[in-house]
């Protein structure tokens, strides 16, 4: 594969040694470079030889480089990663179970080692061939975040609607042969992967450390729009509980044997077991916090930090503000704002009950425009003065909701003026202590 350099840094370690826009690369030190895993990993070398085409004709540059020094390139197309996507059905699938009509990246479902590699997307490796997987260890990929569910084979296939799924355990203990490390997910199904079957993937799991670094357990997402799909059943607070009972002598015996707790459930299934959110130290560097674990906890941290080491400050006039958000963290919300937050505040963390996708979907970064602006009610916001929204309703570029409300209808809709607030702790308590004349 041909890749156009169509950029050369003229201080990078290419265009010292005659590298120039319109050069081809095929290989490095011989080896084809298949797309950008490749390239990072080849050209971390010191010595280096391109294998190019140039007008047409092949040519060589060989040449060292310090260690650690870029080449300075960018390239075309060719090079950019273009999503894998998933060969599975899960029982379980979020955006099977998404209505239609929406923007087409909410349907994009990746399946993709290099994405995970690079930006920690979770994968099941069950579209990654003997080839491609080889190439994985050799590109020594670690750490990887896996979608493992189950090692039960026979439950994992039926679980995944693939008869190719069975094979994780063996993939899990080659990439451990190999010295590669891996973060671990599980989805938890009650009737399917919770219970014993749960306990024996924890142990197969376990038996990989330290290669197996943590498993998360993340409650499985129930929307309203499952006409067709196989029935689950959500779980319910006592449930929940239970789960929680049911691993907490393991991860006491992963503490002792492992010194890590290693299995961490989401924040959801403390909030819906009404259990308090466990320490900092609990939960060590907070390695799965894209899955939702620790994400209070963390909160809860960036408050106390920003309340530490920012300035003194005088209390702020009265004013009353609204924070919608999810029905899940509305409770821990209260609280913090009223430990952090002035005297003189009077905050209304508003529960948004989720109609879109359903009320068992309680977190807020899948409440959409419609939601909130539902929850907007004149009682609501009697006395207020302003709404806090936090951007994690809204995707990356910070401009849509999940129903593809733009933020600019959403403000001209809304009862009262928006602050948009980023999702940290520093940010939250900046908010609870603007002296409100501030433009949101």
């Amino acid at each position: 594969m041909e890749h156009e350099i169509i950029e050369v840094s003229p201080h990078g370690a290419a265009a010292r040694h005659g590298v120039r826009v319109g050069d081809r690369l095929t290989a490095i030190n011989g080896e084809p470079v298949l797309d950008e895993i490749d390239y990072q990993a080849l050209s971390s070398a010191r010595r280096l030889r391109l294998e190019l085409l140039r007008e047409g004709k092949p040519a060589e540059i060989e040449f060292f480089k310090a260690p650690g020094e870029p080449l300075g390139l960018r390239f075309g197309p060719s090079m950019a990663l273009s999503p894998r996507t998933c060969r599975n059905n899960c029982v379980f699938c979020f955006i099977s179970q998404m209505p239609p009509g929406l923007r087409p990246s909410l349907y994009v479902r990746d399946d993709d080692w290099r994405y995970s590699l690079m930006m920690g997307n979770f994968v099941t490796l069950t579209n990654v061939n003997e080839a491609e997987f080889q190439r994985l260890l050799k590109r020594k990929a670690s750490p990887l975040y896996i979608s493992v569910h189950t090692t039960d084979p026979g439950l994992r296939c039926r679980m995944m609607n693939n008869r190719h799924a069975g094979d994780i355990l063996k993939r899990l203990e080659r990439l451990k042969a190999h010295g590669l490390r891996f973060h671990c997910q599980v989805v938890v199904c009650p009737g399917y992967n919770d219970g014993p079957a749960l306990m024996r993937t924890l142990e197969d799991l376990r038996a990989l450390a330290p290669a197996a670094r943590t498993v998360a357990l993340v409650p499985v997402g129930l929307t309203r729009f499952r006409d067709g799909l196989t029935p689950l059943t959500p779980f319910t607070p006592a449930s929940a509980r239970a789960l929680l009972d049911q691993i907490a002598p393991f991860q006491e015996a992963c503490r002792r044997e492992l010194g890590t707790t290693f299995v961490f459930p989401s924040d959801e299934f403390f909030c819906l077991a009404d259990r308090p959110i466990p320490p900092q130290a609990w939960y060590e560097d907070f390695a799965q916090i894209e899955n939702g674990v620790g994400l209070l906890r963390r909160f809860a941290c960036e408050l106390e930090d920003a309340r530490r080491f920012g300035p003194a400050q005088a209390a702020p006039p009265p004013r009353k503000c609204v924070v919608p958000t999810g029905v899940s963290a509305a409770p821990h919300l209260r609280r913090l704002a009223a430990q952090f937050g002035p005297d003189t505040l009077e905050l209304n963390v508003l529960a948004v009950p989720n109609r879109f996708f359903g009320q068992s979907v309680t977190v807020a970064g899948l409440l959409t425009g419609g939601d909130v602006l539902a929850a907007l009610t004149p009682q609501a916001v009697e006395g207020a003065q302003e709404i806090w929204l936090s951007r994690v309703m809204l995707r990356h570029e910070g401009d849509l909701f999940l129903d593809d409300m733009h933020i600019d209808e959403f403000r001209a809709r809304a009862p009262l003026p928006v602050r948009l607030l980023d999702c940290d702790g520093q940010a939250f308590y900046d908010a609870l202590w603007a002296r409100g004349d501030e433009r949101p």
